[in-house]
């Protein structure tokens, strides 16, 4: 199959495998939680959308751009998961899990970013 360059990146791959795991999460939440589930989809579904997006940018400036977006939004997927915590709606440990990948991803953009 064909890819295109972002789509072999380290922190492509876990934002897709971030968003993935939202995705499920989002569909456990009871039906009280639509305004934080439509943020958070929102949230993890820009991660890879810039950083796909960064990938077609020529100068080296725009592309940081859409890194610091992605690295944003990527920071608010953490506080929306200590938030999803709170509910107890989710195991603890998923919740771990997802957080230890979000901070992978973000570490990984930190560096794009400069």
């Amino acid at each position: 199959m064909c890819m295109l360059d972002f789509e072999r990146m380290d922190v492509y791959k876990s934002a897709l495998e971030h968003v993935a795991l939202v995705l499920d999460w989002i569909s456990r939440l009871k039906r009280g939680n639509a305004a934080i589930s439509d943020q958070w989809r929102r949230a993890a579904m820009s991660v890879p959308l810039n950083i796909g997006e960064a990938a077609g940018k020529v100068s080296a400036g725009e592309r940081r751009h859409c890194y610091q977006i992605a690295r944003g939004e990527a920071m608010e997927c953490g506080a929306i998961l200590d938030v999803v915590r709170l509910l107890h709606e989710i195991p603890d440990e998923e919740l771990l899990r997802g957080k230890q990948l979000v901070i992978r991803i973000v570490a990984m953009l930190s560096q794009m970013c400069r």
